[in-house]
């Protein structure tokens, strides 16, 4: 994969996020895509030995549009400065967790789990991981997956949540407002010859994760 082709036009896109800038480099952002589409189209096939149901996937359904949408943003900026792939079963816009890849200059990451649960299904999640505390303990805390995810959701609160006895022994797993799980890598990570095969393990790893939440988010959707 060409990474230092798409760190190039995303820094310098960064730099001159306009449409006339963006319309002169049309051609080196659809080589990028190019090369995004054929690490999607590898990540699928790695994926589906151990989450077969996303052979049914192409790369496009596992990308997004680089185009903001600015109508409620006070930044007017027309261009995302990042390129995620999202290799999801039940596709990029569903609830259910997936395998993202994140490339942005500087804030590159591996991730995965569940983002932006409602209200409902974030308490229905906590009472799930309080009722099967050893089975998500044991999942959290296993080596591979802990070495890559030691840390559970985005934000978190700094006290029970409303509902919860306060004298939960793992309150820290209930703390989470979201249910992501992520590990940052630099940029020159993905000019490693074993990226691919660092990236699969971790999303290996993340499976067990996903089939105890998901369990729950199907009642949902």
């Amino acid at each position: 994969m060409k990474a230092d082709l798409i760190f190039d036009f995303l820094k310098k896109l960064a730099a001159n996020n306009n449409r006339e800038w963006f319309k002169a480099h049309r051609e080196t952002y659809d080589a990028v895509v190019s090369e995004v589409e054929a690490l999607a189209s590898i990540l699928i096939a790695r994926i589906s030995f151990f989450e077969p149901a996303v052979m049914r996937l192409e790369p496009k359904d596992c990308m997004y549009r680089i185009y903001r949408d600015i109508r409620f943003s006070k930044d007017k900026s027309p261009y995302k400065n990042h390129i995620g792939i999202f290799v999801n079963p039940k596709g990029k816009k569903s609830l259910h967790c997936g395998y993202y890849l994140h490339f942005e200059p500087g804030n590159c990451m591996i991730a995965g789990g569940g983002w932006c649960p409602t209200t409902e299904m974030l308490r229905a999640l906590r009472q799930s991981i309080v009722d099967n505390i050893d089975e998500f303990k044991d999942i959290v805390t296993e080596p591979t997956f802990r070495s890559n995810f030691p840390t559970i959701g985005m934000e978190r609160l700094k006290t029970a949540p409303k509902g919860f006895p306060k004298d939960f022994p793992y309150m820290e797993y209930l703390q989470p407002k979201d249910y992501i799980i992520w590990r940052s890598v630099p940029d020159s990570f993905f000019s490693e010859p074993d990226f691919i095969d660092q990236t699969v393990k971790a999303f290996e790893a993340m499976k067990p994760y996903h089939d105890f939440l998901n369990y729950t988010i199907d009642e949902f959707v």
